[in-house]
């Protein structure tokens, strides 16, 4: 026994111009001056209840005001900060061929440290291998 739920929808799926599928939705978004306005009147609140009064009146979560106010810090914070000068192309490929001199460098001085172990182990190798042959053989 089909309900009238299940009915609606097959009439639907069943219809000429094919099934009605709802628009996907959208994720939100706020422009610079509309979250300015919310930060300042979220900050302008004095009364018990008057934020949570005004997050519910604009649909808004308090995540928001502290991202906003993070973000509008952050802004400030580079505004006042010194202008970094901009590296030509040339500079930075030579400080990246620097870094990978020194890099090099550094695994060099590894690998000959090493051979420099391997060999001494090797002539300690020779020399207890000629001691060994020399010694005469204990008699039973």
């Amino acid at each position: 026994m089909p309900t009238v739920l299940m009915q609606r929808a097959h009439d639907e799926v069943m219809a000429d111009s094919g099934p009605t599928l709802p628009d996907k939705p959208r994720r939100r978004s706020f422009t610079t001056e509309y979250k300015q306005r919310i930060v300042d009147a979220y900050d302008a609140c004095a009364g018990d209840g008057d934020k949570g009064a005004l997050l519910r009146r604009e649909g808004l979560y308090s995540s928001h005001i502290v991202e906003w106010r993070r973000a509008r810090d952050n802004a400030a914070r580079r505004g006042l900060a010194k202008p970094r000068a901009k590296t030509s192309p040339d500079t930075a490929a030579l400080a990246k061929a620097n870094a990978k001199i020194e890099r090099l460098e550094g695994q060099l001085a590894k690998h000959r440290l090493a051979l420099e172990i391997s060999g001494k182990a090797h002539a300690l190798l020779e020399l207890l291998a000629e001691s060994a042959t020399d010694e005469p053989k204990p008699k039973p």
